[in-house]
Order: structure tokens, then sequence, then C-alpha cells
């Protein structure tokens, strides 16, 4: 299984775009929150994804730099349905508040040659606290991140026997997760800039962390693989140096700090 990054920055980002990526495998793709619009066609199409191969969309939240780009998605899904493009159909996975904004959205904004396949092979598909589907092939199980903002969803796949990778969404991992969040050989956290910058990007207020803290809590449940997203884009061009620096003190595993468009093997 192959993880792009088609985007890695917090939802204010001018220089990279916003969190979100896709796991692929065999050809069959599932996309991982949408960014904020259109862009996410593009990275799409610069990755060498094939839009048609994504057949799974799971979303973390509202928030409009997860969601909006779904939106998109599900156009050009939907029209190339309508030009017999698209084979098969794709399932849209989220929370009930998260599909229910989702479905009122397109309702309001896509056309009804679009609208008409929702339902059929359109599918939007309600996930609870603690529920496992098979996507992709493999379990997939969804988890409540105790987000202080609004409702988020994680997730944790098992991408090959015994081993897992784990999305803790886009706000500090908390240890009341630790039964989906242990033992995982990737594991995926928001590091909304360095600890040395805090008192200038001011991620607290925000309920985000820094790299020192992510990479902390990493340490600390022995994960080898940690990959930290969801930054701001100030040092978009030495982000990768930087961060790497300041996460390596704390953690001793594979760091990643990937730009868009990076992928890892898993």
């Amino acid at each position: 299984m192959r993880l792009t990054m088609l985007g890695t920055g917090m939802a204010m980002v001018t220089a990279c775009y916003n969190t979100c990526f896709v796991l692929e495998e065999k050809e069959a793709c599932l996309l991982v929150d949408g960014g904020g619009g259109n862009g996410v066609l593009v990275q799409m199409e610069r990755a060498g994804i094939d839009w048609k191969s994504i057949h799974h969309i799971i979303i973390t939240h509202k928030h409009i730099d997860h969601i909006m780009g779904i939106l998109w998605v599900i156009r050009k899904i939907g029209q190339g349905i309508n030009k017999g493009d698209y084979i098969g159909r794709v399932d849209i996975y989220g929370h009930d508040e998260v599909i229910r904004i989702l479905k009122n959205m397109a309702d309001t904004l896509l056309q009804d040659k679009i609208k008409k396949h929702i339902g059929s092979r359109i599918c939007f598909q309600v996930v609870q606290d603690g529920e496992s589907r098979q996507i992709l092939g493999h379990e997939v199980t969804f988890f409540d991140i105790l987000s202080t903002k609004d409702k988020q969803y994680g997730f944790t796949i098992e991408y090959t026997k015994g081993k897992r990778l784990t999305c803790c969404g886009d706000e500090p991992y908390n240890d009341q997760n630790s039964q989906y969040v242990k033992d995982s050989h990737w594991l995926m956290l928001e590091a909304f800039c360095m600890y040395g910058e805090a008192d200038i990007f001011g991620p607290y207020e925000k309920h985000h962390t820094t790299v020192k803290e992510a990479c902390e809590q990493a340490e600390a449940i022995h994960i080898p693989n940690l990959i930290l997203y969801h930054t701001e884009d100030t040092h978009i061009e030495q982000r990768k140096e930087l961060y790497s620096a300041e996460g390596r003190q704390y953690y001793q595993g594979n760091l990643c700090v990937p730009d868009d468009l990076e992928s890892y093997l898993l």
C-alpha cells in the first residue's frame, strides 16, 4: 500500500495545499479528506493518481479545509458516470454530522444530473465510533478523536497482516484512544508549528500542537514511523529540515515531514 500526501498544510496555507492524502493499493484508491477546493483535483493529477480509481472517501470532520474539496470530487465522479468514464461506485464515509452537512451541500450546490446518482453510485456511509468497515480489502476502524472543537473521527487500517497505519485527524493524540493507536506501525499526527515558534503561531489556542509534543507522544508509545502534517507554511522550503531537526530531539524512530505529493510505501 502506498500513501501519497496530496496536501500537508493547515487551513489558511497558500504555499502548499490543505492536508489530505490517498492510500493506494492495486490501482484502487481511498481518498482521505479533500482540502478546501478543486485544488484536490490538481493535486491528484500532479501525483499521477487517476480520479477514476477513487472508490472510497473518508471525511474526518466538517471544517472547510477538509470537506469542501470533496464536493469537487463528487462532481468529477458524477460527470464521469454520465460520460461512461467511471466504473462502479464511490462510498463516502464519515460520522453523522459530516455526512449530513455534505448531503445538504451536495443537494444545494450540485446539478440534478450529478445528484441523481446519490444513493446508487455515489453512496454516503455513516459510521460510528469503534465501527469497522472493509475498505480496499482491509479492515478500517473509525474512532472519535475526542476533539475539543468539533466532532472528528480518525481511523486505523491494517494494511498488511499485523501492521497498521493510524490517522489521528488534525488535533493532538488523546491517550483515551490508545486502543486504536498503540502498536501502530505508522502514525499520522498534526504538528501546527515548531515548539520554538509556538508564541508566533499560537497552536494551543487553535487546539493544535507542535512538532516537539507530537514527537514526544509518538516516542512514548513506541511508534516506529511517524508522519507530521497540517502545518503552517511560512517555512515551506525549509520545513522538512527544520521540523526534522526539532523532532529528532524527542523522537528516535523514522520521522517523516512530507512535502505535498510525497509518497511512502507502507
